[in-house]
């Protein structure tokens, strides 16, 4: 039986401290919720819609599509400008991609430790 450890291949990026992972728990949090899902994914989709477009479909009320919104908002995964009347929201890109760098880090982190339990079972 081999005492020899496999090498891990490391990764050309760095990986995430549990500091930088705990900041992205709010924005998946705000994902979490199926409403605010929907209206993100909505907005990935058609581009840029007004709260009113928003909440055609959404199930909910106009009000409550609009504290979805705001909470989206907060996280950093939307902003909105006023054209007259109404509120047009987008998608804001760079959270969503720092959100999975970080999935992306936890994931390399769980395959070098399958990895590691796959050589010490195979030993």
């Amino acid at each position: 039986m081999s005492t020899a450890r496999p090498r891990t291949p490391t990764s050309t990026r760095a990986i995430r401290s549990p500091r930088e992972l705990r900041r992205s728990a709010p924005l998946f949090a705000a994902l979490g919720d199926d409403t605010r899902l929907g209206l993100v994914s909505r907005l990935c989709t058609r581009g840029p819609l007004s709260t009113t477009r928003l909440a055609e479909g959404a199930g909910v009320t106009r009000q409550a599509v609009s504290k979805h919104l705001e909470v989206l908002a907060e996280v950093g995964v939307l902003r909105s400008r006023r054209l007259g009347r109404e509120r047009v929201w987008e998608v804001d890109a760079a959270p969503l991609q720092a959100a999975r760098e970080c999935l992306d880090a936890i994931s390399q982190d769980w395959d070098r430790a399958l990895g590691r339990l796959k050589a010490f079972v195979e030993d």
